[in-house]
């Protein structure tokens, strides 16, 4: 129900609360622009990521655009080792996100944007609670829930019966239950530890590509493209293609194609079957189980599949941009963004996974949300 009384009227609106938004918004509050911040603090950190979940980055990863409060701080503060945090624990990631805001006086308004539309005095924001915004300027940071991606052939398994990795993060009731995890890179590896935890009888990893190593891993590589992609305008969309492609090879070798050492020990078990280079090819139902052929000629009885596949960025998925969408220049389901992340649309930004394509596979990480603020706010200031 509508609100009867007047909008908010601000410089910034930022929706969304996760690493990006928090980021930018403390940067932009700092900067003296009145921000306000609607969503759920860390909402899909809490509601779509298992407890038990390790981060593949470490504690030198953080969002504090002044590198002052950054995830170092807090574990000095609380007097945590890095000994103690080597892998980090999705939990304290939290806990110094939460922190992170208490320092810099974040407040998120709990609720969430429903509409969003262009209005004579800017943006005019519209909530689930019924109350309205009024802003200048617009962040969206999009959770990469709405971008979850399913196999054509997910629509044959039965709902009960199947759910995203993003979609099971308890799993209690996979107690001994045979489960298919369709996918072969860090989550569809960490999901089957984790399942295999929790007491499943069976479990079969299936994907088309080799088996992947377990190695240590170092995301340096990563540092200087972030920091030039802050000190040299458009860095990204100037390298040549070969030197985006041999980037991307680097950040795919280390991302994709080797998966955290500490999997190893977890993935140690009898019951666990991997199935490199085959593909699910056919699925059969009965009220007992699913029946699954593999492209190699092997068939497979299990009780629950498990989508391990990953993300694609599609922004008409995004239901709050359900009102501006149209008017955003969209090249494969990404917004085409300038060098300060700002769409065509005059004043609508957008940060985070949706940004990849134009500034590079590092801005799907926390390690981009510093250089994503300070761009973004940098931007907003030039205007005022």
């Amino acid at each position: 129900m509508p609100s009867s009384h007047p909008p908010d009227a601000v410089d910034v609106l930022v929706i969304g609360a996760g690493p990006y938004a928090l980021s930018t918004a403390a940067l932009a509050q700092d900067r003296g622009l009145d921000t306000l911040v609607v969503g759920r603090p860390m909402g899909f950190w809490r509601e779509n990521m298992p407890d038990g979940m390790f981060l593949r980055s470490g504690a030198e990863w953080h969002v504090d655009a002044g590198a002052v409060h950054t995830l170092e701080a807090y574990l000095e503060e609380q007097s945590i080792s890095r000994e103690e945090v080597d892998p980090l624990p999705i939990r304290v990631f939290l806990d110094y996100c939460d922190w992170f805001r208490r320092v810099k006086r974040v407040e998120v308004r709990q609720d969430l944007v429903e509409d969003l539309y262009l209005g004579d005095a800017g943006f005019d924001a519209t909530l689930r609670s019924g109350d309205r915004i009024v802003a200048r300027a617009v962040v969206c940071a999009p959770g990469i829930r709405h971008y979850a991606h399913l196999p054509d052939w997910a629509h044959a398994v039965p709902a009960h019966r199947a759910a995203h990795t993003c979609d099971l993060v308890r799993f209690d009731d996979v107690a001994g239950s045979r489960v298919l995890v369709v996918g072969g890179r860090q989550s569809a590896y960490e999901w089957a530890a984790l399942i295999r935890e929790h007491g499943a009888a069976r479990i079969d990893i299936v994907h088309r590509h080799d088996v992947p190593r377990f190695d240590r891993i170092s995301w340096q590589f990563a540092d200087v493209h972030v920091e030039r992609t802050v000190n040299v305008p458009g860095y990204w969309r100037k390298l040549a293609a070969r030197e985006q492609e041999a980037i991307g090879r680097q950040f795919w070798e280390a991302g994709r194609l080797t998966l955290e050492h500490w999997l190893t020990p977890r993935l140690d078990w009898a019951g666990l079957h991997r199935w490199p280079g085959t593909e699910v090819v056919e699925v059969a139902t009965s009220d007992s189980e699913l029946r699954v052929a593999l492209s190699n000629s092997e068939r497979l009885g299990v009780d629950r599949v498990v989508f391990a596949s990953g993300y694609r960025a599609d922004l008409n998925r995004v239901p709050y941009l359900a009102g501006v969408v149209s008017q955003v220049q969209l090249a494969n389901g990404f917004p085409v963004l300038d060098e300060a992340f700002e769409t065509n649309v005059a004043g609508l930004y957008v940060v985070g996974f949706s940004s990849i394509q134009d500034f590079g596979p590092f801005f799907g990480f926390v390690r981009g949300c510093p250089a994503a603020a300070t761009l973004v706010v940098r931007d907003l200031l030039s205007r005022n």
